[in-house]
């Protein structure tokens, strides 16, 4: 039989392509998707979807009861730079969000959560190159202390009750199919919009902000092979480390170089500078790599093709 699943947050970034992946994948029938605000036309005719708060417990409870969902993927979240600004709500929305779906796998109403961690999780004592799977964790962001909160969480509901939740530590991640969502590595998504419609990018971090990426295509396939994984598998139940390409703003600035030669950058740094530079500049996935397979295929060249190709195609 094949899952019935929720996707909460399918608007987002990543919510809208995993929404088209698993649509593609199980049917658009099985997979109702779910959002506080409509989204693209996409999204919305090719499928179920619900207008939900999902703070409100009641009405996630009625979606997964209509439905008869046995899996959810809780998307919705107030990304770094946005939570830095409404820390309240931020908490609010990325914490209660959380305990309503552990609560309603404990009480055997789902069977499957998936729950995205971020490199948010370390701080400016974490060892900053090739940063292990265990390690120190002192974040400095709302986003950060709120996703190291929930890892623990997870791990709480799996120990002690048996909720198979599942999580990975996203890089930032790249995308041309929606536009940046308040993150602060969301540079290396604006920077290909500002290439193409004004040949220049005034880049909110400085030269040399090394941070560990991922194209979107890596992420969705990392957060489907990580559901798919045999139960025994998936031995840590707070967040795996995640890892795919890491660079510079300069070293985004050059590829697109390679493509459209007059392109220029200037740096004038705000805020978001001291959030990177709490985070690493690599990471160490070996974990996930060792217990289901993980393995990135994308390099900054081939994000850059891909992101200029396509947003040409948008923008004509």
């Amino acid at each position: 039989m094949k899952s019935r699943i929720l996707i909460i947050g399918a608007c987002g970034q990543i919510g809208t392509e995993l929404t088209i992946a698993l649509r593609n994948r199980f049917g658009a029938d099985k997979v109702v998707a779910s959002d506080i605000r409509e989204g693209n036309e996409e999204l919305m005719s090719e499928g179920h979807f619900e207008l939900l708060d999902a703070t409100d417990f009641a009405a996630v409870e009625d979606v997964i009861f209509r439905y008869k969902i046995d899996t959810v993927y809780l998307m919705a979240a107030m990304l770094s730079a946005i939570a830095e600004r409404f820390p309240a709500k931020a908490w609010h929305l990325n914490m209660t969000t959380l305990f309503h779906i552990l609560n309603l796998a404990k009480d055997k109403k789902v069977k499957k959560v998936f729950w995205p961690s971020s490199i948010a999780v370390f701080g400016e004592t974490t060892p900053s190159e090739n940063t292990p799977q265990l390690t120190v964790m002192e974040p400095s962001t709302v986003y950060g202390i709120s996703k190291q909160t929930g890892e623990r969480w997870c791990e709480y509901y799996h120990k002690k009750y048996g909720v198979d939740v599942r999580s990975i530590r996203y890089p930032g991640l790249i995308s041309y199919t929606t536009e940046p969502g308040g993150g602060t590595t969301d540079y290396a998504v604006d920077i290909y919009h500002r290439a193409l419609k004004h040949g220049n990018y005034r880049c909110f971090l400085q030269e040399g902000t090394v941070l560990p990426m991922m194209y979107m295509e890596d992420a969705i396939r990392a957060t489907i092979n990580i559901m798919d994984a045999p139960k025994k598998d998936v031995k840590i139940r707070s967040s795996y480390n995640l890892g795919g390409v890491s660079f510079a703003p300069e070293d985004v600035a050059q590829s697109i170089q390679k493509v459209i030669p007059a392109f220029e950058i200037e740096y004038e740094p705000d805020f978001r500078q001291a959030i990177a530079d709490s985070w690493p500049g690599s990471i160490d996935d070996s974990e996930a790599r060792k217990d289901w397979g993980w393995e990135h295929k994308f390099d900054l060249d081939a994000i850059t093709k891909i992101m200029l190709d396509n947003l040409k195609l948008q923008y004509s």
